[in-house]
């Protein structure tokens, strides 16, 4: 596969944490980047050499003038609640704005579309997931699944030059939003005392940026899983303390508690209340075995494999910097550099 990369490219999301850390690469390597942001400049992108176009995914004239001149579109922006509610801005956002995405491709162009594994079917440690797993029916219902599932099917159907990616949880620097980094922050503060007995694929976003560039040159219609390595939410959140501080769960939540979990969890928003953090649908994610296998993307885009420490490593340093965790203790024993993603 060529490791030449395509003179100019465009990305939707570019504030999140992908799709920062993929700009940041794309122009530390010289290359043309425009982008799409709301409201325009924004503090996330200072000091980037970026064109900035203001405008978001329910503005197809602003995707056009984005996109004009790219050979690489790269759509990475998304609604990305983890809740049973927003349905409508879910469908708003990640299949309408995927469909515009699509028009506004211009001709000649290639679209790497950013999914997630949650589109994908679950698989369990002993035998994971990979891309060619359908979701079950019970697997559905929560909207930005459904909603993410949708917008792949969009893109397949559209008649567009497209690639898929599959990014599994991502670790390290950039984490403007502290969505990730609030689960490391949890364990440093000892909030994790008890840990549910689902897991998760964990990966450095710095990997997922790499083989992003080698999927931009790849097979057309090809999709891939962007991971590393499957943990229980128990063995994460033990290592994760053995780099940030703090105290590993003591024990972990057996399964038969989930349904219940769920359904307490749920309660609020079944009575009208606004939905918080902590709803049924992050309850039921914690007790999924959501187990992935990253092995087509090691084989033909050559994905590296950084260790789960550094990621945490860095990703710990990056917070400690901006003033998000405390500083104090530095992270031990790896090297380090300095996930809504909506456009």
């Amino acid at each position: 596969m060529s490791t030449t990369l395509p003179g100019r490219w465009a990305v939707t999301g570019a504030t999140g944490l992908l799709g920062n850390n993929l700009v940041r690469m794309l122009v530390g390597r010289g290359v043309e980047v425009s982008v799409l942001a709301r409201g325009g400049s924004r503090p996330e992108l200072a000091g980037l050499k970026l064109d900035v176009h203001a405008g978001d995914l329910g503005d197809e004239a602003a995707l056009r003038r984005c996109f004009d001149g790219a050979d690489v579109v790269v759509h990475a922006a998304a609604s990305v609640h983890i809740g049973m509610s927003g349905r409508e801005e879910a469908e708003r956002v990640n299949v309408g704005g995927t469909e515009a995405v699509c028009r506004a491709l211009p001709p000649g162009a290639r679209i790497l579309h950013v999914s997630t594994v949650d589109a994908l079917g679950l698989g369990t440690r002993a035998r994971p997931a990979n891309e060619d797993s359908a979701p079950r029916p019970e697997e559905g219902g929560v909207p930005y699944l459904d909603t993410k599932r949708a917008a792949d099917r969009v893109v397949r159907a559209a008649g567009v030059d497209h690639v898929i990616v599959h990014p599994t949880l991502m670790l390290g620097a950039w984490d403007w939003r502290v969505n990730v980094g609030k689960m490391l922050l949890a364990v440093q503060r000892g909030e994790a005392v008890a840990a549910p007995p689902g897991g998760n694929n964990f990966v450095h976003v710095r990997d997922v940026c790499e083989a992003m560039l080698r999927a931009a040159t790849g097979p057309a219609g090809r999709a891939w899983i962007l991971g590393n390595e499957n943990l229980d939410y128990r063995e994460a959140w033990t290592r994760i303390a053995a780099v940030v501080g703090g105290r590993p769960p003591r024990f972990t939540l057996p399964r038969w508690v989930g349904p219940a979990a769920t359904w307490l969890t749920g309660l609020p928003l079944a009575l009208g209340a606004e939905e918080g953090e902590v709803n049924a649908a992050t309850t039921r994610f914690g007790f999924v075995d959501h187990y992935f296998d990253p092995s087509r993307a090691r084989v033909e885009l050559g994905m590296a494999a950084t260790p789960f420490e550094e990621g945490v490593a860095d990703a710990w340093a990056w917070l400690v910097a901006h003033g998000h965790a405390p500083a104090g203790r530095s992270p031990g024993g790896v090297g380090h550099h300095a996930a809504d993603e909506r456009a």
